[in-house]
């Protein structure tokens, strides 16, 4: 195999432990891809901080999550990136224009109601498994000629600890519970049962929607905030990267194509 050709920056070479070092934290299809990438992070890293340098900006790392501070590297690219790059707030008739062209996006959730009966299965179990799906099929054979043994079957027969409640799960919306249990929430009518057992991580659920509240598009002015933030947000990136890119195109680079066609224009610092 050729060794690979080293990677400069104007003239200098990245050393390939820095890069490899890097590279864990860049996954990719193959090595060789983690490696370029964590090149290209590198690269436009350091020549933001030789902007920083150059403009000598000083920065106090701050708390980004709860007890993780920023590095001093952190810092000062965050301090030139607010100095270079400033927030454009959009104006009503944008946010408007957003607003109009994605309603859906700004519609409240539905609100669901709904009672299980579960046997509980770990998936990885696959003879426990089988065993609480053919238990579940039995109870919905059983309640499709008498389903208002619902509460009472959960009562004695169901796993979770809603049985204390006769199943009832109380509301929920998307997002609370796993993707099975919502999919099949959505299709249900009210007051209507499943017609075959929900198969889930937790096991197999016999399932009944008791009631459902249409979600609503909420109004403009409800969200007009969220969604300035949202474009001042997505602009400001924008900027960013042009001003990135601009940097990038300056320098002088060996060894790595900082623009791959099947990637963003230019990876992030």
């Amino acid at each position: 195999m050729a060794p690979r050709p080293p990677i400069k920056l104007n003239g200098v070479v990245l050393p390939s432990h820095m890069i490899a070092a890097e590279a864990q934290h860049h996954p990719s299809q193959t090595p060789a891809a983690a490696f370029q990438a964590a090149a290209r992070a590198i690269i436009v890293r350091t020549l933001l901080l030789e902007e920083a340098k150059r403009d000598a900006i000083v920065a106090e790392p701050e708390i980004v999550a709860p007890g993780k501070r920023e590095l001093d590297d952190e810092a000062q690219i965050r301090a030139l990136m607010e100095a270079r790059i400033s927030v454009v707030e959009p104006d009503e008739a944008q946010c408007r224009a957003f607003y109009d062209a994605e309603p859906s996006r700004f519609r409240s959730p539905d609100l669901f109601e709904a009672s299980h009966i579960l046997f509980l299965a770990h998936p990885h179990d696959a003879k426990a498994y089988a065993e609480a799906v053919a238990r579940a099929e039995e109870v919905v054979a059983e309640l499709s000629r008498s389903p208002d043994r619902f509460e009472a079957i959960a009562r004695e027969r169901s796993e979770c600890d809603s049985r204390a409640n006769g199943g009832r799960l109380g509301q929920i919306v998307q997002g609370e519970t796993v993707p099975e249990f919502e999919r099949a929430l959505q299709k249900l009518e009210e007051g209507q049962i499943a017609a075959s057992p929900i198969q889930s991580r937790y096991g197999a659920h016999v399932l009944k929607l008791d009631a459902r509240a249409r979600g609503e598009t909420l109004p403009f002015e409800y969200v007009h905030e969220k969604i300035a933030d949202y474009l001042a947000e997505q602009q400001w990136r924008r900027d960013a990267a042009a001003y990135v890119e601009r940097l990038v195109s300056r320098a002088q680079i060996e060894g790595v194509d900082m623009f791959p066609s099947n990637s963003a224009r230019v990876p992030a610092a």
